[in-house]
């Protein structure tokens, strides 16, 4: 059995379609989307088109709340926000609010895109001195409310990533599809991923053991920096070519 975890599509669509391209080539079927599809400079609508056409496993990330969540005021102040607002649409909206913030799947596969308390907070990672830190194994668990789930899907950070818990059970980043950098004032941190292509994870089971292969995607992401540039995001543009954060 293989599956296929997504996170972070950010409205990359044409992120999204390679990665899809490649998940079909590898013959794999289930596909776990850890949220964060929409909110970005590039094309929110298509994002969805493409999602509900493939019929993934979907669950909420904190950027779609902020979306259904969003005021007169914010949509005023935050023009990718009125962007992706208007170009989704209210049908979208409506099917937005229908996700689940998490999901577990046959009691095995735990989906959550930020933490069990927390939908903006990294999972697998704590910020320290405005740099990313490892978090200890019984912090992790603590943040999932203690779920006993074999594998532990969480998005978020963009940061690929796969660990071992000492609880036995197994913690999985995928990456993102749609952006590999971005920074944040609160609290203060940026990362990084050096490159400008796609990231997911392969689960793959059988007999009774696993492995993850950790892919990267080549797509036209200069397509992707010239919508973002068009919607007046250059620090988009610019992390979208290079897989860095734009320095001020």
């Amino acid at each position: 059995m293989k599956i296929a975890i997504i996170s972070d599509i950010k409205s990359n669509v044409y992120a999204l379609e390679e990665v899809i391209k490649d998940i079909k080539a590898k013959n794999i079927e289930v596909v776990l989307n850890l949220g964060d599809m929409f909110y970005g400079p590039i094309e929110p609508r298509a994002t969805y088109e493409l999602i509900r056409e493939n019929k993934f496993i979907n669950i909420m990330g904190d950027e779609d709340r902020k979306i259904l969540e969003a005021s007169l005021a914010q949509l005023e102040e935050d023009e990718t926000l009125k962007y992706v607002y208007n170009d989704l649409g209210e049908d979208v909206l409506y099917w937005i609010q229908e996700l689940p913030f998490e999901k577990i799947i046959g009691g095995t596969y735990y989906m959550i895109h930020g933490t069990y308390f927390d939908d903006t907070q990294y999972l697998l990672e704590d910020i320290k001195d405005e740099q990313l830190v490892p978090r200890e194994d019984e912090q992790i668990i603590k943040l999932t409310d203690d779920i006993e789930a074999p594998f532990i899907f969480c998005g978020n950070s963009h940061i690929p990533n796969y660990k071992k818990l000492n609880s036995g059970q197994i913690a999985i980043n995928p990456g993102s599809v749609g952006l590999q950098a971005f920074s944040k004032d609160e609290p203060k941190h940026k990362i990084e991923n050096n490159t400008p292509n796609a990231s997911y994870m392969i689960l793959n089971i059988e007999d009774n053991k696993f492995s993850m292969d950790h892919v990267r995607v080549a797509y036209d992401y200069e397509k992707a920096a010239q919508k973002a540039q068009e919607n007046g995001r250059k620090d988009w543009a610019y992390a979208l070519r290079t897989g860095k954060v734009k320095e001020a």
